[in-house]
């Protein structure tokens, strides 16, 4: 069993080894763990620091791609180098390290596919107020959106299962945390929580730069992420709501009509009309979206396949394997765990 332990790095000369030193050496029915710095575009000696250290691996990007691009990068080199799980933490040091152990036993034990740190968001002191609220609704959201019981979404500690590595698709530049659940919850996989501990505030968070921002950005990413999983359910209410407008506009009108007041009502009749039009299009419109998303399940079972079917034929350190190597591994792509 390899867990291979990946931290984003953007600028984190000077908590990244900090960081790095609360990682655990050994874990209980784990055989092997290595560490994986992504940089994500650093001007700093993040990349530096990193090797000193001695990490094994580092993904290295020429300029800032943002979080999930870097989330994404780390997760297809884990999996290329042998991962069965795959633990994502922060340079800053914000999550301990110990709790490690904590985050991968549900998977160790077979109970879960991805695993969630809660964080203990009303006690700590170093969250406003504000923040705190809009950290429980955005979960909230999320839960409603990706019928789970995450209680903690926007957290960024979370444990994946080679299985659920290999499924993992992120298609905004914000932030893989909430697109990731919604997937997840959508496509019923297995996935849990467990309470972690954090460590003091050795800087402020780079994610979000304002509250207006983040509620925008975090909205704007749950919705999309809604859309393309089920796309008929939010366009058939939108839809409803529109032709149901446009139902009462009309019968208002008929009211007038055999009152003989009719002749002064002209306009409400138009736009009943043009909800109810308006009410039908968008139903279509959800049609046809379901049928893009029902594609899109088809082509993520095919990429999910192909992964399974490449990295097999890679050995542990990422290099293809011998013929009779492929031999040995072919029973095993015979069959979907």
């Amino acid at each position: 069993m390899k867990l291979i332990i990946q931290i984003p790095c953007y600028n984190e000369a000077e908590t990244l080894e900090i960081a790095l030193n609360e990682l655990p050496k050994h874990i209980e029915g784990v055989d092997e763990i290595e560490y994986l710095v992504i940089n994500d575009g650093s001007s700093d000696d993040t990349e530096r620091v990193a090797l000193d250290w001695g990490v094994h691996y580092i993904v290295h990007f020429k300029r800032n791609l943002g979080l999930a691009k870097g989330f994404l990068a780390g997760i297809d080199l884990a999996l290329r180098h042998g991962a069965d799980i795959i633990v994502n933490t922060d340079a800053d040091n914000q999550y301990c390290g110990a709790d490690i152990e904590k985050l991968i036993r549900p998977i160790l034990e077979r109970k879960a596919d991805i695993v969630i740190g809660e964080r203990p968001i009303d006690d700590n002191a170093e969250f406003s107020f504000v923040k705190k609220k809009l950290q429980r609704f955005g979960s909230y959201v999320v839960r409603l959106a990706s019928k789970t019981d995450i209680p903690d979404a926007p957290s960024g500690f979370r444990a994946y299962s080679r299985k659920a590595a290999m499924r993992v698709n992120v298609h905004n530049e914000y932030t893989y945390t909430l697109e990731t659940i919604v997937q997840a919850g959508r496509n019923k996989m297995a996935i849990t929580s467990v309470p972690v501990n954090t460590n003091p505030e050795l800087r402020k968070s780079r994610l979000m730069t304002s509250i207006f921002d983040y509620v925008k950005k975090s909205m704007l990413t749950i919705l999309r992420a809604v859309l393309m999983y089920r796309p008929l359910r939010i366009f058939t209410l939108l839809g409803m709501t529109s032709m149901a407008g446009g139902v009462a506009i009309g019968i208002r009108f008929m009211i007038f009509f055999f009152r003989g007041n009719g002749g002064g009502h002209t306009q409400s009749l138009i736009l009943a009309a043009m909800l109810i039009i308006i009410g039908s299009q968008t139903f279509v419109t959800g049609l046809q979206a379901d049928i893009i998303s029902a594609n899109r399940k088809i082509l993520e079972d095919i990429q999910y396949r192909i992964k399974k079917l490449e990295f097999a034929l890679l050995d542990p350190e990422g290099r293809p394997v011998s013929g009779t190597e492929r031999e040995a591994e072919s029973h095993d792509l015979r069959s979907d765990d």
